[in-house]
């Protein structure tokens, strides 16, 4: 997942081709839609007055706002915009993995 998400963010990346934005776009959103219940459900488990809980569950929240977007236009550039805010949900949604993902105490 991690490997995908460098493809858009990391300031020397190559923009992608149309056909690859396509495939990164969808990509991103099935580790979305996969990561989601999972974090939610190790979060869940958490004490509710728990700080890391609470941010997990804030990620959830604005990752499924952004599965909800698309782009503004059909631009390549506008394409590659919204395909880095969903690169940025996916390493939230896996830094929230390591940090409920793993046994509370």
């Amino acid at each position: 997942m991690r490997a995908t998400t460098r493809r858009l963010l990391l300031a020397d990346a190559e923009p992608p081709s149309p056909q690859d934005l396509e495939t990164l776009t969808l990509r991103l959103r099935g580790y979305m839609m996969l990561a989601i219940p999972v974090v939610e459900t190790a979060a869940l488990s958490w004490p509710k007055d728990d700080v890391p809980r609470a941010c997990a569950l804030a990620c959830i929240g604005e990752a499924r706002m952004r599965l909800r977007l698309e782009p503004r236009n059909g631009t390549l550039p506008a394409g590659i915009r919204h395909a880095q805010r969903l690169a940025r949900s996916v390493n939230a949604l896996c830094d929230h993995y390591q940090t409920v993902g793993c046994e509370h105490r």
